[in-house]
């Protein structure tokens, strides 16, 4: 995957490969020590449960492992199987 610069990812749409639309971005987290990003913090505009949340939400927030993302263009589209 290519350099992308975080300001320029903030509000682009996340979409499953099978074209579930998630919401959009609103921030990513990360390991403190060693600088590896975590999750992708969707704000999906609703209490949401998803297959591919990494942890339960209760701010109406999902988050997808970074592992899960497929590409990075005008969206950023998630794995959504095992």
């Amino acid at each position: 995957m290519s350099e992308k610069f975080a300001r320029s990812l903030s509000g682009k749409p996340i979409v499953g490969i099978d074209g579930t639309d998630y919401g959009t971005l609103y921030t990513i987290t990360m390991d403190p020590k060693s600088g590896t990003l975590r999750d992708l913090v969707v704000d999906s505009g609703k209490q949401s449960s998803s297959p591919i949340t990494s942890q339960p939400n209760d701010d109406g927030k999902l988050h997808i492992p970074v592992s899960r993302i497929e590409t990075v263009k005008d969206q950023i589209v998630v794995h959504t199987g095992d």
